[in-house]
């Protein structure tokens, strides 16, 4: 497990490494100057030669993109064009703990929910509970994340106006506290947050969950006189788990994504606000920086699904 850890280790570096340089070829290669556009009508050729020395922009393009990895090891992500003399990382400070909390139960209630609605719909299979489920979960998965957002906003609203509860529609609270204010202005970003993963989630348990019940084994073990809810859960669930597992993930990636637009619609001021603000901005140290951190938490994703693999499945070894 230690050798397959290193390895996965180094991957992850690599990784990161090639983000890195293909973020930073399309930021050096975009047409438009960021100091042109910061200076905008107050340009001076003496204050933009200055500007450009003092980011490092006069520099040929594999000094710059050095001085950026070499910062990066030190956890240094560089200052912002756009804010003046301020580091990516104190812009970054105040949004990375409302994101991972967003992230987190939204992760968190899509598979909690998800799976244990898919495993069900699967036993029942074929009956109104079945469809209900999967017919619901059909049309979270086809409707994008910030239809949804829009009309549960709508829904508040409505529900403001002919009951006078003043449920809040967007902003977040405090990071990682829940009084029941901060509650209410959590509570809806992450609901909406989860639900097309939830349905992705559900859908998979389902089909999963079907093709294992078919197995010899499990009809040998109902032949054995075993209950049903011995064969179901020491024989098919476990083994139903482990294509689930794997998409965990692959699951992260798009939460990264979806982040985004929730942020944009709710107000949220996490990091996928901050970089929508960069790219308007044309602030490329920013840019970079929520990048990385994007395909650091896609990398580790999958690497906590490939150890959850072979726990799951003692006899897959680890490789």
């Amino acid at each position: 497990m230690v050798q397959f850890l290193v390895k996965r280790f180094i991957g992850l570096i690599f990784v990161i490494i090639c983000v890195t340089f293909i973020t930073f070829i399309l930021g050096f290669k975009a047409p438009g100057d960021p100091i042109r556009a910061l200076l905008g009508q107050h340009f001076d050729p003496q204050t933009y030669a200055q500007l450009k020395h003092q980011y490092g922009l006069d520099l040929p393009w594999y000094q710059q993109y050095y001085n950026y990895i070499t910062g990066l090891f030190r956890l240094n992500f560089g200052y912002s064009i756009h804010y003046q003399g301020e580091s990516v990382w104190d812009i970054l400070k105040a949004g990375v703990p409302v994101s991972t909390e967003l992230g987190f139960w939204g992760l968190i209630l899509t598979v909690v929910i998800g799976i244990p609605i898919g495993i069900f719909s699967a036993l029942k299979a074929n009956t109104w509970v079945d469809t209900l489920n999967m017919g619901t979960a059909l049309i979270l998965y086809a409707l994008p994340s910030f239809v949804l957002a829009v009309f549960l906003q709508l829904l508040i609203v409505w529900v403001d106006k002919w009951t006078g509860v003043e449920w809040p529609v967007s902003n977040w609270g405090n990071p990682w506290q829940y009084t029941w204010t901060d509650i209410q202005y959590k509570l809806g970003p992450i609901l909406v947050y989860s639900a097309v993963s939830f349905a992705y989630f559900a859908r998979l348990a389902r089909t999963t969950m079907l093709e294992v019940l078919r197995q010899d084994y499990v009809r040998t073990a109902r032949a054995k006189g075993l209950l049903e809810k011995v064969v179901v859960y020491r024989h098919a669930l476990r083994n139903a788990l482990i294509p689930l597992v794997t998409v965990i993930g692959l699951s992260i990636g798009f939460l990264v994504v979806g982040v985004f637009f929730i942020e944009q619609i709710f107000n949220i001021p996490g990091i996928g606000t901050t970089a929508l603000e960069a790219i308007s901005n044309r602030d490329y140290p920013v840019i970079q920086a929520t990048t990385v951190l994007g395909a650091v938490a896609v990398v580790f994703g999958n690497l906590i699904a490939d150890i959850l693999y072979s726990v799951v499945d003692p006899r897959i070894k680890a490789e």
